[in-house]
């Protein structure tokens, strides 16, 4: 069996432009507004699966972090990128049920 190769350890130069970590999210609890079912949010921002009421994002404890801040964000390709084309249907009529 072969080893995986493992990704070096980022040089000075390469942490020197990325962005310092996030701070890991609190976990927070509260009832819901409208129905007063007890839920649980993620730095005070709530979704109530009962009944979907959901609190204003300006409402959290701790700002949102931007796009560029994102380590989950996907490598950025353009903005002019443009999906692919659906290949063609197929030639013809479609045949009919009779």
């Amino acid at each position: 069996m072969t080893r995986r190769p493992t990704r070096a350890e980022p040089s000075a130069a390469d942490s020197a432009r990325l962005p310092a970590p996030l701070p890991a999210p609190e976990l927070t609890e509260a009832e819901c507004r409208r129905c007063g079912t007890y839920i649980a949010g993620l730095d005070g921002r709530y979704a109530c699966g009962v009944c979907g009421w959901v609190n204003d994002h300006s409402e959290g404890h701790r700002r949102l972090p931007t796009a560029d801040e994102d380590p989950d964000r996907p490598a950025a390709r353009g903005r002019s990128h443009r999906p692919r084309p659906l290949p063609p249907g197929p030639a013809g009529p479609s045949p009919t049920a009779g």
